[in-house]
């Protein structure tokens, strides 16, 4: 990987912007936006001192406003909960959903899309038609086709063009076999063990554990499935979706990926007879799932919404529960008394928050690793020039590289002329670069983001503006072996019998927004129910 950079970085390095070899060369714009891990790590610090602060009270305060407490916060005041107070690190809401904007155009930051949803997760359909998204028609649901993502959905660029959807031509007859076979395989667990989106909606069997217990690469190669091209394209998809490489994350999550939602289908089969083995039909927006979150966020208001409080210990008591916070726009401390909390914030945060973790939450959070992630949005001042084979789609990817790909922010705008726009670079990284991505100077990780796209545009020195960058420490948990069914994460994901609740996409063993929301409303109707 790090000879395969070099030789990208030495391939332009007469690019005088990028290489900055030249004096009167104008320095790469850009720098960090999205995140301030300055707060998170408050927690680092010796706290202030007992009973300093203002004194707030509320009835139920849920702490994290990413998708989870924004979906708790939302389904408790539908519910006719009143007092309901949501605090957030950041300057605005949305967890790794949120978005940006460069020289007026949208661009993600985080999370980008969303699969439509199955039978098993009515809640997420619930949200999309009160957000007019999705609406009844004789008996079916149709969705507003300006928020589906628009065709061409997906390419790749291999062996020098670029092609419709993901999945790499078989190329020859030993390698569509198994393309074949692992489709099968797929079906076979789908139909005799049952796979579900939310997981939690499908019953938890020995079937399930024996995956849960191994990685996905060692049960690919149990089943002979070798070809490289399958294999890469299964690493791809267990990367973009759990931020780790089929070598780490469990079979269970393997094939979840695809039995969960829309199966593997090889080219030639019954769903994929135009050979692209293309994803089903998926919601996403130039400022990708910012567009739900900002709404989510906005229907509470900001007298229920606190941003800009770092919550540095939570401590549960007989008649309620003590919070102390730091307001960041007043910088002085801030306490709170609530009759409940709801942690809607990463286990390993939640254990450190608490004075006294319960069993179970030291289990989970011992256990959890998550993976970093790094997101760059490009803003061009035009079109770049494009290769042989399919013209420019949502998600563009490029076979055999350690990075995700892009997408397109003005892909879903419908202008007649191609014109300026934001490509947005994903990469998750391995755990052992999470330092690095902390200390280490903007500049460096933009050429690394810029080195990977010159490979199939070198014209972009020409068109390149900026580069605004997010760096995600712990973007999302990883569905290690054992994770999904470790019994501390069972525990939690449950009715909690004192104050303190649990929702967040950790509680599944992996981040999606399906999983994510449905332990918000979950944990707010057992709240209602209460109350």
């Amino acid at each position: 990987m790090q000879r395969r950079e070099l030789m990208l970085a030495a391939g332009f390095a007469g690019t005088a912007w990028l290489a900055g070899c030249r004096a009167d060369t104008a320095p790469l714009q850009g720098g960090w936006v999205g995140t301030t891990p300055a707060r998170g790590h408050r927690l680092r610090e010796a706290l202030p001192s007992p009973g300093q602060g203002a004194l707030r009270k509320t009835s139920v305060l849920v702490v994290g406003a990413g998708v989870s407490g924004l979906a708790c916060a939302r389904a408790l005041v539908n519910s006719g909960v009143d007092e309901v107070t949501l605090l957030e690190l950041e300057d605005s809401a949305g967890g790794n959903s949120r978005g940006h904007r460069m020289a007026g155009m949208a661009c993600p930051l985080g999370a980008h899309y969303l699969p439509l949803p199955g039978p098993e997760a009515p809640e997420v359909a619930e949200l999309l038609h009160e957000l007019g998204l999705a609406r009844h028609e004789l008996g079916r649901t149709v969705y507003d086709e300006r928020h589906l993502c628009h065709s061409p959905q997906e390419r790749l660029f291999f062996e020098g063009q670029w092609q419709e959807g993901l999945l790499p031509p078989a190329g020859d007859a030993a390698t569509l076999d198994q393309y074949r076979r692992f489709g099968r395989l797929v079906d076979a667990a789908r139909r005799e063990l049952g796979f579900a989106m939310p997981s939690s909606r499908a019953r938890w069997t020995a079937g399930h554990a024996a995956l849960d217990g191994q990685t996905f690469a060692a049960w690919l190669a149990a089943q002979g499935l070798n070809a490289a091209r399958l294999r890469w394209y299964l690493d791809y998809c267990c990367r973009d979706d759990y931020g780790a490489p089929s070598a780490e994350v469990s079979a269970w999550a393997g094939l979840h990926y695809f039995a969960s939602r829309h199966g593997f289908h090889a080219p030639g089969t019954v769903h994929g007879e135009d050979g692209t083995g293309e994803r089903e039909a998926v919601l996403t927006w130039p400022e990708g799932n910012a567009w739900l979150t900002e709404r989510m966020a906005g229907a509470l208001g900001p007298q229920r919404l606190q941003t800009g409080r770092t919550v540095l210990r939570i401590s549960p008591g007989r008649h309620g529960v003590e919070l102390l916070a730091w307001n960041e726009t007043a910088d002085a401390p801030e306490r709170w008394q609530a009759d409940h909390v709801v942690l809607a914030v990463p286990l390993f945060i939640a254990h450190r928050l608490l004075s006294s973790a319960p069993p179970a939450l030291q289990a989970a959070a011992a256990r959890l690793q998550h993976a970093p992630w790094l997101v760059a949005n490009l803003q061009l001042k035009g079109p770049l020039l494009d290769r042989l084979g399919v013209g420019p789609a949502w998600d563009s990817v490029v076979y055999d590289s350690q990075a995700l790909g892009y997408v397109d922010a003005m892909h879903q705008q419908t202008r007649p002329h191609p014109g300026p726009t934001v490509l947005s670079a994903y990469w998750a990284l391995p755990r052992s670069e999470r330092g690095a991505l902390l200390q280490d100077g903007w500049q460096g990780w933009a050429r690394r983001a810029v080195a990977e796209l010159h490979a199939t545009h070198p014209d972009l020195g020409e068109q390149l503006l900026r580069v605004d960058m997010a760096r995600w420490g712990h973007a999302m948990s990883i569905p290690l072996p054992g994770v999904r069914g470790d019994p501390a994460l069972a525990a939690l994901r449950g009715p909690q019998t004192g104050r303190l609740h649990f929702a967040h996409s950790d509680l599944a063993g992996y981040s999606v927004f399906e999983e994510a929301y449905t332990q918000g409303v979950a944990v707010a109707r057992r709240l209602v129910a209460s109350l």
